[in-house]
């Protein structure tokens, strides 16, 4: 039974075929990380840029291809894919370098898509260009690491921006013609559900595809001192399901929903520990939507 619209139902529908998609390392950075605005990142960002799981940057764009589709490719007898820029801030270098490896990534044919992880604050008009122009030959898509709609978070897990730059990106974005995903954290310290639900509903009425994610504590970062001095509490499995029911209801039925849960790495994971069981995380919550009869857009029906 269908509870939501999820990526894979969307990728069937463009490309009427099953797609991967695969990360991949541009060597950058971030302005939270070196000096801009900050140098220890986000409060919650490991080591590895949340990039743990993709190849090194000394590798060129087209070697990290080879070797990421060699991966899966006994999972997929269609072999497509999309090239996933992943780690750190993607737009966040030259315009000349950001155009000479994203042209890279998009050369072979079986590569349908592009999709670019960064910061809505790291997105001038000479970057935007080039996404226009790569949208052009293949599909372009824009995360935008959010996280949270409340300014007191926001300043707690170190952002470095304000809503209102969000909001600015998502109005660009949206006039050049790019496809726009949000990531949204669930579980951020003393944020009550109430405040995630507000985020979530918020998210929905602009972005076109949102990333709900677990709040993982990893290790050598602040949020895990934070976590080990116990100033707060992670969610349990019960708890984050229900929330992320909640969030589903109150999504419109036109938003992708790519992630209802995220698996850190687990060498670096410190809680919560039943996050590292993806597949039974998944399993649990699917039952529980199908015990709960879950529909995308129940809660918007509802209110209307």
């Amino acid at each position: 039974m269908k509870h939501y619209y999820s990526l894979n139902e969307y990728y069937k529908n463009r490309f009427n075929k099953k797609v991967y998609k695969i990360s991949i390392n541009g060597g950058m950075t971030c302005p939270n990380r070196d000096g801009t605005l900050g140098t220890k990142g986000c409060i919650f960002c490991s080591e590895g840029g949340s990039g743990e799981f993709s190849a090194s940057a000394e590798l060129r764009i087209s070697e990290q291809l080879k070797s990421a589709i060699e991966r899966v490719k006994t999972k997929t007898k269609d072999n497509l894919f999309i090239a996933y820029f992943q780690p750190f801030t993607n737009t966040y270098a030259s315009t000349d370098y950001l155009r000479r490896i994203f042209y890279e990534a998009i050369e072979p044919d079986c590569i349908v898509g592009l999709s670019i992880a960064t910061r809505p604050d790291c997105l001038d008009d000479e970057k935007l260009e080039l996404l226009k122009e790569l949208n052009l030959i293949k599909p372009v898509s824009v995360e935008l690491g959010l996280q949270t709609i409340h300014e007191k978070t926001a300043e707690y897990i170190r952002r470095g921006y304000k809503l209102e730059v969000y909001d600015e990106a998502v109005r660009k974005l949206r006039n050049a013609g790019i496809d726009i995903v949000t990531h949204v954290i669930i579980g951020l310290p003393y944020e009550t559900e109430e405040m995630m639900l507000e985020t979530v509903e918020y998210v929905g009425k602009r972005t076109d595809g949102i990333k709900l994610q677990l709040l993982h504590v990893l290790k050598n970062t602040d949020l895990a001192k934070e976590y080990q001095s116990g100033k707060f509490e992670v969610l349990s499995l019960e708890n984050y399901t229900d929330i992320i029911i909640k969030a589903i209801e109150r999504l419109p039925e036109r938003v992708v929903i790519h992630r209802i849960t995220g698996d850190g790495d687990k060498k670096s994971l410190i809680a919560p520990m039943w996050s590292a069981d993806k597949k039974r995380v998944l399993n649990y919550i699917n039952r529980e939507m199908e015990r709960r009869d879950v529909k995308q857009g129940k809660f918007l029906l509802q209110k209307a």
